[in-house]
């Protein structure tokens, strides 16, 4: 494996981590279902990894846009002379952009999905900005096929450059690899932090790190195309 694939697969993986691990909808349905429906251990772990792969379907079909738009970019004549540097310019490009737009989401205090548990042990969703009070009818209660369809509809966007990267290069090794890495980094934290819970441990409060996840996975492909442009990564 080459330095700058290294370096693509340690950004897919460091994402994909803290974008599971810092957003507790990622977990905690599973762990109150799991909990309150009295499952057994294979049916969590059954629906924990298909809501998993149903996030992950999403956000390679937008990364997969990435591949094209940067496939297409490489057949120009004048970009074949000049792309090793100019898609490591590209990718640094895409990362402050995300990294700038993350903040922003944050300071505006953007809508976001929350659950909320009740003392039967049902489950409900629902979107607000922090401070802002929620009236019952404007919440939905959980149920598995819900909860798969709310995973769906969730891409994890910092995937998009990565792959639009390794498009510029025609490479459909690094693609392959970093849906690979990037689909089972994510499933794997996922099932880590259910079991964790569902087994009783304490899980780390990330409540402030989630607001920050985009901001964080935009710092991480900035960080990527640094290495990429300026230090021969």
């Amino acid at each position: 494996m080459n330095v700058g694939l290294t370096t693509l697969v340690f950004s897919a993986v460091t994402i994909s981590c803290l974008h599971t691990a810092t957003g507790p909808d990622h977990y905690l349905p599973f762990i109150v279902l799991s909990r309150s429906r009295k499952w057994k251990l294979s049916k969590t772990i059954l629906w924990t990894v298909l809501c998993g792969f149903g996030h992950i379907f999403s956000s390679v079909l937008i990364g997969l846009l990435g591949v094209l738009l940067g496939w297409q970019l490489s057949k120009l004549t004048w970009f074949q002379d000049v792309r090793g540097n100019l898609s490591g310019w590209c990718l640094l490009g895409f990362g402050v952009i995300y990294l700038l737009w993350g903040l922003r989401q944050a300071w505006l205090n953007k809508p976001h999905k929350h659950f909320d548990v009740y003392g039967d042990g049902d489950i409900y969703v629902y979107e607000h900005k922090h401070g802002e009070i929620v009236y019952p009818q404007n919440r939905v209660k959980v149920t598995p096929w819900i909860l798969f369809a709310i995973f769906v509809m969730g891409p994890s966007e910092p995937l998009v450059p990565l792959l639009f990267y390794s498009g510029t290069h025609r490479s459909g090794l690094e693609v392959v690899v970093l849906i690979t890495v990037f689909a089972i980094t994510t499933v794997i934290t996922m099932l880590a932090m259910v079991l964790i819970g569902c087994y009783g441990y304490a899980i780390i409060k990330t409540d402030k790190l989630e607001r920050y996840v985009h901001a964080i996975g935009g710092a991480v492909v900035t960080l990527c195309g640094v290495g990429m442009v300026f230090l021969g990564w």
